[in-house]
């Protein structure tokens, strides 16, 4: 499990409202309470007392939400984890050390520049002769700077293979892998009764780079339309799949989804 960040927590309002819409008011609560005190703490103990006492809830409330709240998690040596945290949580811890560690390069940089070793003996180096302070001047580079690309988190409902297999299949397309191209993908696949854990697998099976709705209406019937749909809405709890696309196991790994 990643180790605890002191930091903001990140929320993915998308993924969230899109993987929760089966809770109760006081659930998305009990969740969120859930979330916040796994960023702090790690991951919460498989205690009801425990969880009871992080949501908020009476025993007997906690008992009704549970059921509920548990798919979310994977229970790990006696631990509720969720990969999607841990993973936020790892990229969180990432970027804290990479800053603190560029924060250090930039201050040597400026000391060095003075051949002092230390803060203490380059202060009466950087003292002018008239008691005026200069301006720092910034400390030429050697090595060019590199900018990091941006990635787009795993969507909820889309277990780890596929994600990889379309990840992959994208970058031997040369198209590039956008939040814009995701959600249109998305929103295709609400257009075909489908979720998008479908659509990815169909777009990995077939070489498709992308997704429309159109492609598939054709190869589904009135009543394998009206169980995708019941799919989407019940987020692969229920309704099977279509008869085109090969099983996979739900990811249970749905957040903030972050």
């Amino acid at each position: 499990m990643a180790n605890k960040v002191d930091i903001w927590m990140p929320l993915y309002v998308a993924d969230y409202l899109s993987a929760t819409s089966r809770l109760t008011t006081e659930q998305h609560g009990a969740y969120l309470l859930l979330l916040m005190d796994y960023w702090k703490n790690g991951a919460p103990p498989d205690n009801d007392a425990v969880l009871a006492q992080i949501t908020r809830l009476s025993p007997d409330a906690w008992s009704n939400a549970r059921s509920m709240l548990e798919g979310f998690f994977q229970l790990s040596s006696g631990h509720w984890v969720q990969t999607r945290v841990e993973s936020e949580m790892q990229k969180a811890n990432h970027n804290k050390q990479s800053n603190s560690k560029r924060g250090k390069a930039g201050a040597n940089a400026r000391w060095n520049k003075n051949n002092a070793p230390s803060m203490l003996q380059a202060m009466p180096e950087q003292c002018s002769a008239d008691g005026t302070s200069p301006s720092p001047s910034p400390s030429p580079s050697s090595k060019p700077s590199t900018i990091q690309k941006k990635t787009v988190a795993p969507p909820f409902g889309v277990t780890e293979s596929v994600w990889q297999d379309w990840l992959k299949l994208r970058k031997e397309k040369k198209a590039a892998v956008t939040q814009t191209a995701l959600d249109g993908i998305e929103r295709e696949a609400r257009k075909a009764g489908v979720s998008l854990q479908t659509a990815l697998e169909t777009c990995c099976e077939r070489g498709w780079t992308g997704f429309k709705a159109t492609w598939m209406e054709e190869k589904l019937t009135a009543n394998q339309r009206a169980a995708n749909n019941l799919h989407v809405l019940t987020r692969g709890l229920t309704a099977p799949k279509p008869f085109w696309a090969k099983p996979t196991e739900v990811d249970n790994d749905r957040l903030l989804q972050p």
